[in-house]
């Protein structure tokens, strides 16, 4: 009994290219959104309020279920699987303008009594020591009389709420940070730092591209390179964020 398929050709069923990439493609930028809601984010570093453990120019990548599975929408929490830990360096929507990403350490947590005393932060009474943290003014601010003055170098003493965090930069003189705003509630947190993918230094104040322009410039016109528009830190890329 002859098979009524004997006849079709090897690759007659085969799906016409532009349907295959296409749903290749689409299949592809499903799996990148699911990533970079659920998973991993990438974010870049525009201020120097995190040197200097994080530098300007430095591109991080962030674990997004670190803190637990979020609704992508609202940030809300759907499925807890930890909570900020004392040292981790966050990512997390800045409280006082939700169009905002701050990256700070967390310093204080749940409960704490936090108090700065000339530039010295004691968590619960004691001394706490952040390694990483620089200061590199030694003037110290008065402790603040009002609203309007700052408490950079003393604070306090004040408890952290339930379910929110106290942040600090490293840059400790210069980082606008938990000491002027405020706590961060659990909510606001996009994720924990983990690891720079791309390190970049240019001319002061040059954004990426016209940096990179200048560094080509250089390039054609002087058959060498303008590292000072544009220098990749390759010493940087694939640094854990600690």
């Amino acid at each position: 009994m002859t098979s009524r398929y004997a006849g079709a050709r090897p690759g007659s069923l085969k799906k016409p290219f532009w349907r295959e990439y296409g749903e290749a493609l689409f299949i592809a930028l499903i799996l990148a959104l699911v990533i970079r809601a659920f998973l991993v984010q990438a974010f870049s570093i525009p201020s120097g309020s995190m040197q200097p453990t994080l530098l300007i120019g430095d591109y991080l990548l962030v674990n997004k279920f670190s803190y637990g599975i979020r609704n992508p929408l609202t940030n809300k929490v759907w499925i807890s699987t930890s909570t900020p830990q004392r040292g981790d360096v966050v990512v997390f929507i800045f409280p006082q303008d939700p169009s905002k990403d701050y990256i700070k350490r967390v310093v204080g947590l749940p409960g704490d009594r936090i108090q700065i005393i000339d530039k010295k932060v004691l968590i619960n009474d004691k001394v706490f020591k952040t390694p990483e943290a620089v200061y590199d003014d030694p003037q110290i601010i008065p402790r603040p009389h009002g609203p309007t003055e700052s408490a950079r170098d003393n604070l306090g003493p004040t408890v952290v709420p339930a379910n929110s965090y106290f942040v600090m930069g490293d840059n400790r003189d210069h980082s606008y940070d938990s000491r002027f705003w405020g706590f961060v509630p659990m909510d606001n947190f996009r994720g924990k730092a983990s690891i720079v993918y791309f390190s970049w230094q240019g001319a002061s104040g040059q954004p990426f591209f016209q940096a990179l322009a200048g560094g080509v410039k250089g390039l054609v016109s002087q058959l060498s390179w303008n590292s000072n528009d544009f220098r990749v830190r390759w010493d940087r890329i694939g640094r854990i964020i600690h």
